[in-house]
């Protein structure tokens, strides 16, 4: 059950990361050839985030 929330609690919060890294991309004006790449970056470091939040939870449950 706690493993259930942990993956949707995991996915709401990636689309709001997505959603803000949007607005920040819209707000400053960065081009479409960086927006690529800071999406990315932030994607990766999030699901790495994630998956040791994860991991975490599987083994103290």
């Amino acid at each position: 059950m706690i493993i259930t929330i942990v993956v949707l609690f995991s996915i709401v919060y990636l689309f709001q990361i997505n959603r803000m890294t949007y607005a920040l991309c819209a707000q400053r004006e960065i081009p479409e050839e960086k927006q690529n790449k800071i999406f990315r970056t932030i994607n990766v470091l999030v699901t790495i985030l994630l998956v040791s939040f994860y991991v975490e939870i599987l083994f103290t449950a």
